[in-house]
């Protein structure tokens, strides 16, 4: 059968409404969160052979989230799909009024590689628990992951329901020229304009989760030692390939020193003397961003690392002190195991350095002076971030998960998910035991008593 045929019949299934009972969202979602706890040991192996995986961050960073979200719709989901009541207007007297949630319609999910485990199943759990139908493609790049996920999608979905569409970049292009309701994007900035650009010709709502160039400001009040442990986690957990990573850090001229001590400490703590012979740290994806990587550095004072290896994809955890703003490793998003370092010795410095790039994913700030945390906090536009910690605001369900500006549009996790792929649509139920006429033509004599009322309104 052709894909535009399954589509079509998505369509049909969703029109027929048997997307919509409460009680099959939650049987749907069981089942997936079943056939994930079976077949941890499949996933483990999956993510081991894509990304050179540690089991534990496997579950921690996919298996454990996706465990939680599904909990999380399944006890929730009948307060979130209630009407909600809404306190009527007076102009409308008298009405009751409400909020109902309806599912978009033919969602389509492109999912990429660096967590393709959670990042694949994680919209389409909220997809599916607002009422939705799926075609999900998650990247080509993790194929065995790819390969696991749809035979869990096939055993557990009607495929006029949840549809998996393996393939690359032409198979996106031809997903791309269909007419979908909803579109949610995981992925770079260049291809999200791509997914924009395409989902414009239909006027189709798009989620776009991208990236940008995370900063992470340490000042000289906060406890170093502390500080770097958490920052190297952060950064080079899955191998620094994460859209919220740290990517560049701002430090206080005057703790520098003693700050790069510590990071390198925290680094051989975490992964020994040579990270290469750790099981925990994982590799670089492919040769391509592996080349990619190794460019950047070039021409750049390093501290620590900078070693790799072609054949394995492994990339040390590297530290760059002092780049050069114009230096290419500047102008892009890393996505790999390279921390920057840029002191500054006063807040316009960290102000004008910021605001070279567009809105970033995140940002984070290391310090115990709450008026000089809240002042970053406050002053800087980014999708989310955390203050003393690095990446953890994205493992919190209970808060909404995107970007802004050139780091993406729209949020989702939680309740937030919910609503992302649900339609808000306003109702009025008019009663008709009274009418008020004043509003019906002829309008002469009735001006000056609508103005009093609107007057009594406000």
């Amino acid at each position: 059968m052709s894909l535009l045929k399954f589509i079509e019949n998505q369509e049909t299934y969703f029109k027929s409404g048997d997307t919509l009972p409460i009680s099959k969202r939650k049987r749907l979602l069981k089942n997936l969160k079943k056939h994930i706890l079976i077949n941890e040991k499949k996933i483990y192996k999956a993510l081991n052979d894509d990304l050179r995986k540690s089991n534990f961050e496997t579950f921690v960073t996919e298996i454990g989230i996706l465990i939680t979200e599904i909990d999380i719709v399944l006890n929730k989901i009948d307060k979130w799909a209630k009407k909600k009541r809404v306190k009527s207007s007076l102009l409308n007297f008298p009405s009751s009024d409400y909020v109902l949630s309806q599912p978009y319609g033919k969602v389509l999910i492109i999912s990429p590689w660096n967590y393709p485990f959670q990042l694949a199943l994680l919209p389409l759990i909220s997809a599916i628990a607002a009422g939705n139908t799926v075609v999900l493609k998650p990247s080509e790049l993790a194929p065995n992951t790819s390969n696991l996920i749809k035979k869990f999608i096939e055993e557990i979905f009607d495929r006029s329901h949840a549809l998996v569409v393996e393939g690359g970049a032409d198979t996106a292009t031809k997903l791309l020229e269909i007419r979908w309701d909803y579109i949610f994007f995981t992925g770079s900035v260049k291809i999200g304009k791509i997914i924009a650009l395409a989902a414009a010709k239909h006027l189709t709502p798009t989620t776009l989760e991208l990236g940008g160039k995370s900063p992470c400001i340490v000042d000289d009040t906060i406890d170093l030692k502390l500080a770097s442990r958490r920052i190297v986690w952060g950064k080079f957990l899955n191998a620094g390939q994460t859209c919220v990573a740290p990517d560049l850090l701002i430090v206080k001229k005057n703790t520098k020193d003693k700050l790069v001590h510590h990071l390198i400490e925290e680094i051989k703590k975490a992964y020994g003397k040579n990270p290469k012979e750790s099981e925990d740290y994982p590799r670089i994806v492919n040769k391509i961003n592996l080349s990619r990587l190794s460019k950047l550095i070039q021409d750049t004072k390093i501290l620590i690392g900078g070693e790799y290896d072609s054949e394995t994809c492994y990339f040390s955890p590297t530290i760059i002190d002092e780049p050069r703003i114009d230096s290419p490793i500047m102008s892009e998003e890393i996505f790999g195991p390279i921390l920057l370092i840029i002191s500054y010795d006063d807040e316009n410095q960290i102000e004008k350095l910021i605001s070279r790039y567009e809105k970033p994913l995140a940002l984070y700030v290391f310090s115990t002076d709450k008026k000089f945390s809240e002042r970053i906090i406050r002053n800087f536009i980014f999708g989310g971030g955390a203050i003393n910690d690095t990446i953890i605001h994205a493992g919190n369900p209970n808060l909404p998960f995107g970007g802004v500006g050139h780091s993406g549009i729209g949020a989702y996790h939680g309740k937030a998910s919910f609503d992302l792929f649900s339609h808000q649509k306003s109702i009025v139920e008019k009663g008709n035991w009274i009418d008020i006429k004043i509003r019906y033509a002829p309008y002469k004599g009735k001006l000056g008593i609508v103005k009093k009322f609107f007057k009594y309104l406000s």
